[in-house]
């Protein structure tokens, strides 16, 4: 992946749309055009796991294609067979250390869920690639929540491992995030409630985290 590395980044988590496989990825690859994101999310929602498999075989090369890392959650044959570049962990600490055992380091393996600093550390014991704070679901009100900012805060001042931070649904809760410390900011609803506006929300996300987003010390 190539990108502002010294500053925090964008993660996308993909919204829960009817599309079928082949426009949803269009839809991807039009937003993607926006300018740099680190990696994608792409949660199952309701889907079976035959049109799960579908719709990540058409969006993970796009998201590839764009230099982003894309990251099924929680479904890891999915994940293999679809050739993604991470597995996104929403389980428990067992879950995680399975996972982790299994895929390391041939894939990416993150982690959702801890609620608060001791459960941060558990799961960080067990060595994940990342670390996110927040639901993925979890951008119901304009601004991030103020928890996770704490704890991505207190996190990234301690903990090597990267963290990223849910957002809320203004693009402005990104600048909140990387004032955290936080090396990732991640929206969903902020970038793809209305996806024809998807690419040049992106832009102004970058945009604005180039301007006044804290720069990480060599």
């Amino acid at each position: 992946m190539t990108g502002p590395e010294n500053r925090c980044r964008l993660v996308l988590i993909l919204p829960d749309l009817s599309d079928g496989p082949a426009d949803y990825a269009r839809m991807v690859a039009d937003a993607l055009r926006g300018g740099d994101v680190a990696s994608v999310i792409v949660p199952q929602y309701g889907l079976n796991d035959h049109d799960f498999q579908a719709r990540a075989e058409e969006v993970v090369p796009v998201i590839q294609q764009a230099g982003a890392a894309a990251l099924v959650v929680d479904n890891s044959r999915v994940a293999g067979r679809a050739r993604a570049d991470g597995l996104h962990v929403t389980g428990k600490a067992d879950v995680l250390a399975e996972m982790v055992e299994k895929f390391t380091p041939k894939l990416i393996v993150g982690v959702s869920g801890p609620m608060d600093r001791h459960q941060a550390l558990e799961v960080g014991e067990i060595g994940p690639d990342y670390i996110f704070f927040g639901k993925l679901d979890g951008d119901i009100k304009p601004e991030a929540h103020s928890k996770n900012l704490a704890l991505g805060e207190w996190w990234s001042a301690m903990i090597e491992i990267p963290c990223i931070v849910m957002g809320g649904t203004d693009v402005q809760s990104a600048l909140a995030v990387a004032e955290s410390g936080a090396e990732f900011a991640a929206l969903s609803r902020a970038i793809f409630a209305e996806p024809a506006r998807a690419a040049s929300l992106i832009a102004e996300v970058n945009a604005l985290l180039d301007e006044k987003a804290p720069r990480f010390a060599d």
